[in-house]
């Protein structure tokens, strides 16, 4: 039952064997059940129940990573319509839900997918090998009626059978993780609460004792007008001369630095009605 190996010179160049659901069930399960030929005879017929999955790449005739066969199913019960999954050191077990296939709205055949286990039910191993088996609907029907004396589940259906590739974690890559996560940690421990309360006071803004505000420099009747400490004329530097000359003569026994030297100097902080007994300046 299993075809002859052909060469891949019997090819055309460039020739590359993708086909979709659609296409394996229509142009070549189809044409393989009513014995037509299939637009390349690249899928052998091999029964896949009487290998191992890593034994069936060397019974393909086309296929790197993926191979295709033509392949009957046998009863696993006489009376029953369970197939028959067991292999030689394992076993192939259904995963998720059967998909159905369509051509032009047309329900033509189901997609099942299976996982091959090393050992014998329920104490298998799983394995990486998958295989995707296609069979036409109306075998479905078929199926139910049995032969006398026959095994026989299905003539033929069509299995995919590939590898699936796993993704290695280096023991290289977790170091590094756990490296950069400890000296995250250390530079996080490093820091004292009285480094995080220096941070706190160096982020305060400054704050400006009361002397130093315009509405206090605006009371003091000696600096004259607003306008003489907003432009460039002499008379501001004058003021601010005449200030310091009276604070450096202050006694610093009756000095208030909140206040003001207003013990030496009683004119200071007075009205002008107060002082000259008129009410303004001018």
């Amino acid at each position: 039952m299993e075809g002859k190996k052909k060469s891949s010179s019997d090819l055309p160049p460039g020739f590359r064997f993708h086909p979709t659901d659609e296409e394996l069930i229509v142009h070549y399960l189809k044409n393989q059940v009513v014995s037509r030929p299939c637009p390349v005879s690249i899928i052998p017929e091999v029964d896949i129940y009487k290998f191992d999955p890593w034994q069936l790449p060397d019974k393909a005739e086309y296929g790197e990573k993926e191979w295709y066969f033509f392949t009957p199913r046998d009863r696993k019960y006489p009376n029953g319509i369970r197939p028959n999954r067991a292999t030689v050191s394992g076993y192939w077990k259904a995963t998720g839900t059967d998909k159905s296939i369509y051509s032009g709205g047309k329900y033509v055949g189901i997609k099942k997918a299976l996982v091959f286990y090393k050992g014998r039910p329920p104490n298998g191993s799983k394995t990486d090998w998958i295989m995707h088996e296609y069979r036409l609907i109306e075998a479905k029907h078929k199926s139910t009626i049995k032969q006398h004396g026959s095994m026989r589940l299905d003539n033929w259906v069509l299995c995919r059978i590939y590898k699936k590739r796993c993704i290695i974690r280096t023991e290289i890559k977790t170091e590094e993780i756990s490296s950069t996560s400890s000296q995250v940690q250390l530079s996080f421990g490093g820091i004292n609460d009285d480094q995080i309360n220096y941070d706190d006071q160096q982020q305060q803004p400054t704050k400006f004792p009361r002397t130093n505000s315009l509405s206090y420099l605006l009371d003091l009747d000696y600096l004259g007008p607003i306008t003489h400490l907003l432009n460039d004329s002499g008379t501001y530097n004058s003021g601010f001369e005449l200030q310091t000359s009276m604070t450096s003569t202050i006694d610093p026994d009756v000095f208030d630095p909140n206040v003001g030297p207003l013990s030496s100097y009683p004119n200071i902080g007075l009205s002008c009605q107060q002082i000259y007994g008129y009410p303004s300046c001018k």
